[in-house]
Formats: structure tokens, sequence, C-alpha cells
């Protein structure tokens, strides 16, 4: 195994370190909580058409026989299912990934990855010397990057001097050096000409060869920072979550209330503060905070300096929301229906016979009724049940006397309205003397009707009922899950 590789950039010090909260650690998921959450965030359909469109390609790169026993085993296990159809979306046609992406291929994945960690390297050099910088390991370079930061906060179009410096000290000249060396310490600088052709070849930056130790600094290194990333995700968001998710209402709204009034404040009298300072007191802060004893020296006040002045501020924080935040709003309620359907029963001069409950009056021109479909509903009056997330506001239902104002809001026809009495709304059956019968002087009890003869009724006819339903408030201690 190589020892390094010359012309690759690795992080050849000491492992990027790994993020710790207390009380937190990095314990491996339980196989059931992965395995649910595996099944909510990938999509079985895609995930099998991916795999069927990499199929062919892998053919042709030569991948093992036991990669593609592997992928068409896992083709045969994910069900079938078009994620487009169900959730109803568009191709994005501007998008090139319905074009010429390759499909999810574990050999692919694998490939990639090794291509990916032989190429990470430089990422980790980077974030390895930058924490040398901010720990203060050599304070010349840490005062350097001090006074870079001071020179930027007091005069903030030197920003856009900072990326031409950059690849101009650490591209261009490391480069020419490259080209050009400097003389070595046992020769005389006099027998050593500064002019001339090119003495080295041109640097070129190389991925780390598989299986040489370079490479295994920079898996070693990116596990760790995946370590880190989840730490700080969780650690995140258990700072930021119960405040902010209205589990605690009055400390959510209150600050709501903080932040849109700061929002307001800002955005009127933004110009008048001196950002320049603060940026600079908060650029000398943080890293003020990198040094050793400047760290030792918080910890050893907080609990005699700090602490105190944090229980006074949750005290009135407290009190100020107990006394000012107000949170006895009424539930939100609303009125929901629902059909009483009875059926002749022996023709058109039979007794009328309970049918069911439906949400829909099922009227002549109703899209079940043209496609001879039976009503949905339920058979008994005790069986209707309140919409999902909602209870009921009072004991009882109640029969709306008003079946000519809901007739009308949804436009039915073919039907004869009963104005009075038991509120019922009868179908019509359409023959050569109805249009005649209608004409006559209707009957005071009718909408379309006549006392000396019947207009010929349907098979159905309804009634609506009323309810108050009333929102049903969710425990804070049952929070809702969100994956992203």
């Amino acid at each position: 195994m190589d020892e390094y590789t010359a012309d690759a950039f690795v992080n050849r010090d000491e492992p990027v370190p790994v993020l710790a909260f207390t009380g937190t650690g990095s314990p491996s998921p339980d196989p059931e909580t992965k395995r649910s959450r595996l099944k909510q965030s990938i999509s079985n359909s895609k995930l099998k058409e991916k795999l069927q469109d990499g199929a062919a390609s892998r053919s042709e790169t030569g991948f093992s026989l036991q990669d593609r026993l592997l992928t068409k085993l896992l083709q045969q296990v994910i069900p079938s299912e078009n994620i487009e159809e169900v959730l109803e979306l568009p191709p994005d046609k501007r998008s090139s990934k319905y074009i010429g992406r390759p499909g999810f291929s574990i050999p692919l994945m694998t490939n990639n990855f090794r291509r990916f960690n032989s190429r990470i390297g430089i990422v980790f050099v980077f974030q390895t010397r930058l924490i040398r910088i901010l720990t203060w390991r050599n304070p010349t370079h840490t005062l350097s990057l001090l006074a870079v930061c001071t020179f930027i906060c007091l005069d903030p179009y030197l920003l856009a001097v900072l990326p031409l410096a950059v690849a101009l000290l650490f591209v261009m000249v490391p480069a020419y050096l490259v080209r050009h060396p400097a003389p070595p310490p046992t020769v005389h600088h006099d027998a050593y000409s500064l002019n001339g052709p090119p003495l080295a070849p041109a640097s070129t930056i190389k991925p780390a060869p598989e299986m040489s130790k370079d490479f295994f600094r920079n898996m070693r290194d990116l596990q760790n920072s995946m370590d880190d990333f989840s730490t700080a995700h969780d650690g995140v968001l258990k700072i930021i979550t119960p405040p902010t998710n209205f589990s605690n209402e009055a400390l959510s709204s209150t600050i709501f209330l903080f932040l849109f009034v700061s929002t307001c404040t800002l955005f009127v009298a933004s110009h008048l503060l001196p950002w320049r300072f603060f940026s600079l007191l908060l650029c000398w802060a943080s890293i003020a905070l990198g040094h050793p004893s400047v760290q030792q020296a918080v910890l050893n006040n907080r609990e005699s300096h700090i602490r105190p002045h944090e229980k006074k501020v949750q005290s009135w924080l407290d009190a100020w929301i107990a006394r000012d935040i107000v949170l006895d709003e009424p539930a939100e309620s609303r009125e929901v229906e629902t059909f009483e359907l009875q059926r002749r029963k022996g023709g058109r001069q039979g007794e009328w016979e309970s049918w069911m409950f439906s949400p829909n009056p099922y009227d002549p021109l109703s899209p079940r009724r043209i496609a001879r479909q039976k009503p949905k509903g339920t058979r008994f009056f005790e069986d209707v049940s309140a919409p999902k997330g909602w209870e009921w506001g009072d004991k009882k239902w109640v029969l709306d006397l008003g079946s000519r104002e809901w007739v009308e809001a949804r436009m039915v026809q073919g039907v004869e309205v009963e104005v009075e009495g038991e509120r019922w709304v009868t179908d019509l059956v359409e023959t050569d003397n109805t249009a005649a019968l209608k004409a006559k002087k209707p009957d005071p009890g009718f909408e379309n009707g006549s006392s000396s003869e019947q207009v010929p009724f349907g098979q159905w006819r309804r009634r609506r009922w009323i309810r108050t339903v009333r929102r049903k408030g969710v425990s804070s201690n049952k929070p809702i899950e969100n994956s992203k």
C-alpha cells in the first residue's frame, strides 16, 4: 500500500474531528426506524424504473456477475408504481434528468463513491487548515486572518478583492514556484541563475489511487464529516424546533411577535445602524472564542456571571408571556351536511323506504346517477362521522328547513321541492303531460306541484340534515414529524 500520492490533495494531518453535544451521541439507528424511513423516502416505482434503465448500460461497462444478479433481484423486489400518475406531476421538459441521466445502480453508485472519495481530499485539507487557524495553533496565521477580516469589515468593498487575491496567492504563485523552484540551500545564489527556462514540469492535481493510504485517509475524514453533519443537524433542531414549532403556542407566538417587530424596525431604520462596527465586533469575538484561554475563561465564569442573568431573563420572559400573550380563541367551527335518501318500493304507487345517508343529494343529474352507480354513504344515522380532524359541536342533527335554498344553490333540476312539512325533494318522472301539470296552480306545500292532479314522482327523494363541527385540537405531546 502506497504511503502517499505526491500529486493528490489529501489531509495527512490529524483526522477531521467528530462533534459531540452534551447528552447526545451518534448511536446506530434502530433497524425498524431505518426500514420505515426508507420506505417513506424512496419511491418504489422510480427506483425500479432507474434500475431497469441502468441495466442496459451496465452490460457495456463490464460489471461483475454478482452486481448484475443483485440489481436484477432489486428489480423483482421493488413493486411497480408510477409516481407521476399518483401525484399527477407533469414532466419537467426543461430538465435533462429525463433524457441523459443514468438510472439507479448499486455498481454505478459504488463506482461514483470511489471516484468522489479520490477527489474530496482538497475539501478536508481546507477544513483542517481552517481549524488550525481558528484554534490558534499558529498565532501568527490567526492574527493575519484577523487583520484581513478587520480590513474587510471596515471597508466592505475590499470583499471583491478577496477572491482575486486568493487565486493569485494560493493558485498562481504556488504553480509558478513549482515550475521555477528556488535554489537549493547548498548552492550559492551567484552560481544559480534565476532566469531561463522552467526547471520542473507543471503541477497537476491527480486523484488519490484506490487502496492507497491517502484513499483511506479520505474515507476516514468523510466518515467523520458525515457524523459531524448528523450531530450538528440534530443539535440545531433540538435547540430551534421546540420554541418555533408552536408546541408551546405562547412561546412561539412571542418569538413570532419579536421577529415581526424586528423585521419592520430594520426595514425602516437599518441604514442608521453601524453595521461595520457590528461585523467587526462579531468577527473578533468569533475568532477570539477559538483561543483555548478564552474558552476556559468563559466556561469558568459562566456559572457565576451568566447563569444568574439567564434566570432573570427567563423569569421576565415567562411573566411577560403570561401577562400579555392571550391564546383563548375558540376553536374553528363549521357546518356539515348529510342527505337522507329514500327509495320508492313497489313502483310509482309504493311506499318509501329508508335507503342510506349520503354526503351527496344523488339528484337526477349527478355523475353517479348518470353512470347508473349506487349512491355512497352509510346505512344508519348513527354511523355518520365527523370529518377527519373535527369533532361534533352539538348533540344532534337538525333538519334543514330551507329546502328550496340548497336546491337552487346546487342548481338541481327535475325535482319537486317540498317547502312545508318534512322538506322532501323528490325526483320527477318526465312524461308528455308533466309540463302541463307543472303549469297549473301549484300546491302551497310544494314548489312545483298541483293539488288536483299529482305530478308523477320518481324513485328517489332526499332531504338535508345539518350539524355543527368543531376543529379538534392536537396535543403538544404528539408533534408532527417532517422528513426532508
